[in-house]
């Protein structure tokens, strides 16, 4: 069985670092993702709560805040509560297990520009020849 979430979202309010009474770091934000929609329709999105814990709540609340842009892997998770009537509530959450960058620090675009995606390498077609090691076809192992 899998229970896997990747999603990429805005933040939509800093986050905000608290502690257990154990000395666990955790952080609880909602991010905003799009929902795909037809041409002539309205963009919409939804909001999804995400709660993270120890290093990595530590790592979303120095390097992130609202409306920045997040990439996260992690997990659904539910918790049954009663609310402040005493009626029997489900909350659902994403458990950041791996969170990233989805945009440049540099400008806070999320489409890569030219210069950002130029290629590294210096390597050409005529750089790679083929060795004759004078192996034979089998495998060592």
């Amino acid at each position: 069985m899998f229970n896997l979430v990747v999603l990429t979202g805005r933040l939509t309010a800093d986050p905000e670092l608290k502690t257990t009474p154990n000395g666990i770091s955790v952080t609880s934000f909602s991010i905003a993702v799009s929902r795909r929609y037809r041409a002539g329709e309205e963009s919409q999105a939804d909001f999804i709560n995400i709660v993270a814990w120890r290093q990595t709540a530590e790592f979303i609340t120095k390097y992130f805040k609202k409306g920045s842009m997040i990439g996260i892997e992690g997990s659904i998770q539910t918790r049954r509560y009663a609310d402040k009537n005493g009626n029997n509530r489900t909350a659902f959450e994403i458990v950041a297990n791996n969170v990233q960058f989805v945009e440049s620090k540099r400008d806070g675009a999320s489409v890569p520009t030219a210069e950002a995606t130029e290629s590294f390498s210096n390597a050409t077609a005529n750089d790679f020849a083929e060795i004759d090691g004078g192996m034979d076809d089998d495998l060592p192992f």
